[in-house]
C-alpha cells in the first residue's frame, strides 16, 4: 500500500473503508456505484475494501465482477475473502487488524440505508477533527430518517438497553457507518469477541471503557428491503450478547 502525499510533501492521513457483505452483492450492486462515485469526487485517496464473509464462488464471482466495475469509477477498490462465514463483525476485525499502515478505520453497510454523501461527510469530519466519529439516526435540519414504527421501537429500545447495560454514552450504537482512529482500534482489537451484529456496540463500549471518546454525526438513514436481520430471533441474540460484552468489560 503506497503511502500518499499532500500537495506540501507531507504523508496523508490513510483511511481504510470496510464494506462487509455476506450472500448481498445485489444490494452492493445498487449501492457501490453510488458510493464510487462519491469517493472518487470527494475521498479518492480512501482504501475501500468490499469484505466477502464467506458467500460462496458464486457470489465471490459476482462481487468480483461488480468490484471491476467500480475500479473503473474508483480505482482504489479491491475485495476481501474470508476463508468461512463467521459474521459482519469478526469480518470487519479481520481486515481492520490487517490494514498496519492505516491512519483511520471505517466500515459501512453494503445495503445503502446511509448515504454514500453522508459517508463521505462523517470521514471527512473525522479527519478534520481528528477524533473518531460515528453516525446517528437523527432527525434535523439537514437529515431525514425513515424507518417503520417497530423497526424503531427495536433501534430506541436497545439504545436503552445498551446504556443500562454497558454504561456508555452513545445515542445509536448500531448505526451502520463508523470512522475510528486506527490507533484506538489497535489498543482495544484484542478484547473484542462479537463476530456478529453486537460488534458496534462492542466496539464502543471497548473504546469507552479504555478512556477513548467519539464525536458523533447526524446522518440520513432509510430503511432498505431485503435485510437479513431477523425482527425477534436477532434481538434476542443482540440482548445475550450485551450481557457477554458487559462481563468482558467488568
Amino acid at each position: 500500500m503506497r503511502q500518499q502525499t499532500t500537495p506540501g510533501g507531507h504523508p496523508r492521513a490513510l483511511t481504510v473503508l470496510v464494506t462487509p457483505v455476506w450472500c448481498d452483492a445485489a444490494r452492493l450492486e445498487a449501492f457501490g456505484p453510488r458510493l464510487a462515485k462519491v469517493l472518487a469526487e470527494r475521498l479518492p485517496e480512501v482504501e475501500w475494501i468490499i469484505a466477502d464473509d464467506g458467500s460462496g464462488e458464486a457470489e465471490l464471482a459476482r462481487l468480483e465482477e461488480l468490484r471491476s466495475r467500480l475500479a473503473a469509477v474508483h480505482p482504489r477498490v479491491r475485495l476481501h475473502c474470508a476463508a468461512r462465514h463467521r459474521g459482519k463483525g469478526a469480518v470487519i476485525r479481520e481486515v481492520w487488524r490487517a490494514q498496519r499502515e492505516a491512519d483511520w478505520l471505517a466500515f459501512v453497510d453494503a445495503d445503502g440505508s446511509v448515504a454514500a454523501g453522508d459517508l463521505a461527510g462523517l470521514i471527512a469530519a473525522a479527519q478534520g477533527s481528528r477524533h473518531s466519529t460515528v453516525a446517528v439516526r437523527r432527525n434535523t435540519a439537514d437529515t431525514e430518517v425513515v424507518e417503520g414504527p417497530w423497526r424503531a421501537l427495536r433501534h430506541h429500545g436497545f439504545v436503552v438497553a445498551s446504556r443500562l447495560l454497558l454504561g456508555f454514552p452513545a445515542s445509536d450504537p448500531q448505526c451502520g457507518a463508523k470512522v475510528i482512529r486506527a490507533r484506538e482500534f489497535r489498543h482495544v482489537a484484542g478484547e473484542l469477541g462479537e463476530d456478529g451484529f453486537a460488534f458496534d456496540a462492542e466496539l464502543l463500549a471497548q473504546l469507552h471503557a479504555n478512556g477513548f471518546a467519539w464525536d458523533e454525526r447526524p446522518v440520513s438513514w432509510v430503511r432498505v428491503a431485503g435485510s437479513r436481520i431477523h425482527p425477534w430471533r436477532d434481538v434476542l441474540d443482540m440482548l445475550r450478547a450485551l450481557f457477554r460484552i458487559r462481563r468482558r468489560i467488568a
